[in-house]
């Protein structure tokens, strides 16, 4: 099987627990018919289980999907024997699921103490519920490559594939980069790349395709009406860091962005 076609194929695996997934976990919010406190456990109790069954079901496709990347290098192979409980669930961000997945209704009751109509902080805690499922799935996928990789020593890297159907500007520069395989991938919220392990005889330096690089440069001076290649008046490399979030790990992010602290919210007594 050619890689391409393997890509593909988990690709399309991937995508499809995704859509099962979030499919689910939407209706489930959206048949609550309100969004009170007595109403988180009730949600939490039936969508917990889809969620975690979603983050097992990515992290044994990624597995799989590595075991099968690895026979092409190494015909003996590595079998992995990987604990989900690594992987997935408080795993994840080091926060007890009940906790992370009562965001959304606190986004509610935060929207609506600020004076937001109903449908308006309805919308914003939808908004939330999926930013924060989304996240986990690809977390499922990061860690699981962290920990396959380990058992895979002609492994040296990460490189990223965008496969999305809209790739944002973040994805895109850092699908020129290579990343140690025991640095977890930076991601966003809802980012949904391509995570792959690859060997090299050498390193091959940060940067690892160039040409996209300048064509993301010509994109930013078509933009902002502004260009500097030789980067000494703008370097716009420096736009995008990978900025240090308490839970989640390395997340992509524009220079000078500043993380949501506790300071920030409001939460009903």
């Amino acid at each position: 099987m050619s890689l391409t076609r393997l890509d593909r194929q988990y690709g399309t695996a991937v995508r499809s627990v995704w859509a099962t997934t979030l499919g689910r976990t939407t209706r489930s919010w959206d048949g609550l018919g309100s969004w009170r406190d007595r109403d988180v456990r009730r949600f939490e109790r039936t969508t917990l289980p889809i969620l975690l069954a979603g983050q097992r079901k990515v992290a044994s496709l990624t597995a799989t999907y590595l075991e099968q990347l690895y026979r092409d290098i190494d015909v003996r192979g590595s079998r992995v024997d990987l604990d989900f409980d690594r992987v997935t669930g408080r795993a994840l961000r080091d926060v007890d699921p009940d906790e992370v997945y009562r965001r959304p209704f606190k986004e509610v009751w935060n929207a609506l103490d600020n004076g937001a109509a109903f449908d308006v902080a309805l919308a914003r805690g939808t908004h939330r519920l999926e930013t924060i499922a989304k996240t986990d799935l690809q977390l499922a996928r990061t860690h699981t490559v962290r920990e396959v990789g380990d058992d895979m020593p002609r492994f040296s890297y990460t490189v990223r594939e965008l496969q999305g159907e809209y790739d944002c500007a973040l994805c895109m520069i850092a699908s020129t980069q290579r990343y140690h395989k025991r640095d977890l991938a930076p991601i966003h919220p809802g980012c949904d790349c391509l995570v792959k392990l690859v060997t090299a005889d050498e390193d091959p330096g940060q940067v690892i395709d160039e040409e996209k690089l300048e064509r993301i440069h010509d994109a930013v001076e078509d933009a902002l009406g502004t260009f500097d290649r030789g980067g000494r008046a703008v370097d716009y490399r420096k736009i995008i860091v990978a900025n240090s979030h308490g839970e989640i790990g390395p997340v992509l992010g524009f220079k000078g962005q500043r993380f949501t602290g506790p300071d920030d919210i409001n939460l009903p007594t």
